[in-house]
């Protein structure tokens, strides 16, 4: 065998042994997800608000915990504002201090890309209904996430963000989906019906979901195909753990 042959061999053995370790390093590469929260500090009436830290924190945690890399972004990118009724406990706010510090510099919308994650986490909190429900490039996001097949889940006031997604052919994301939010009786109690644009229940009805609920403020969370809602605060460890098993 001439020299000449030998080298390519050898070349190409190394080009082998090269192309097998970049598959291996990206076989081993942890999944990114992005939790897309509110930018919206203020109701319409100027009262504050927010997010619901416990809707962002435990998902957070019990993500991070299962190994996935973790993107937060918002529509204009910086810091998330916490609603201040969200307040935690002297021991929750040590377990929830590295979640909590992720919300001080977002990414912006313009600068994410569907295909670069295997899904998408919406914590809640009455600002979503002031900014994310009427933001239509996360509209349009959460359509790419969809045609993608990838999970879509969201939590408490977190799916006001989808009333306004379509699929590709047209038709809202949540028709004909069995889905859990904030219930309208909810909203009554915690005397916020008035200040809201929309009753987040009675809308998802309008777009043909069918809604899922409990009672009030209990700790609940349904899975239909790809779309993981939960219905309040409480239900979200619930809402993160079909998220997980939704993206394994």
């Amino acid at each position: 065998m001439s020299i000449e042959k030998l080298r390519f061999r050898k070349w190409i053995s190394l080009v082998a042994i090269f192309l097998a370790g970049i598959a291996s390093l990206s076989a081993a590469e942890p999944k990114s997800i992005l939790v897309l929260v509110t930018g919206a500090d203020k109701m319409a009436s100027g009262k504050p608000t927010g997010l619901w830290l416990e809707e962002f924190a435990v998902p957070y945690l019990a993500l991070k915990e299962a190994g996935y890399k973790i993107e937060v972004a918002t529509p204009n990118g910086g810091a998330s504002p916490i609603d201040a009724r969200s307040k935690p406990t002297p021991e929750q706010a040590a377990a929830w201090k590295e979640a909590e510090k992720r919300l001080s510099d977002t990414k912006p919308l313009a600068a994410i890309r569907a295909e670069n994650f295997a899904g998408i986490f919406i914590p809640g909190g009455h600002g979503v209904m002031f900014d994310l429900a009427n933001d239509a490039s996360a509209a349009k996001l959460i359509q790419e996430f969809d045609t993608q097949d990838k999970p879509i889940a969201a939590v408490c006031h977190g799916p006001a963000a989808l009333v306004k997604v379509l699929r590709k052919d047209g038709t809202p994301l949540v028709k004909g989906k069995n889905v859990a939010a904030f219930t309208d009786d909810e909203e009554r109690a915690v005397k916020l019906d008035k200040e809201m644009p929309f009753l987040l229940e009675t809308k998802l009805r309008e777009l043909g979901a069918r809604i899922d609920k409990k009672e009030n403020f209990a700790a609940y969370a349904v899975r239909d195909g790809n779309l993981i809602t939960g219905q309040n605060p409480a239900s979200s460890e619930a809402t993160a753990k079909l998220f997980i098993e939704a993206v394994k």
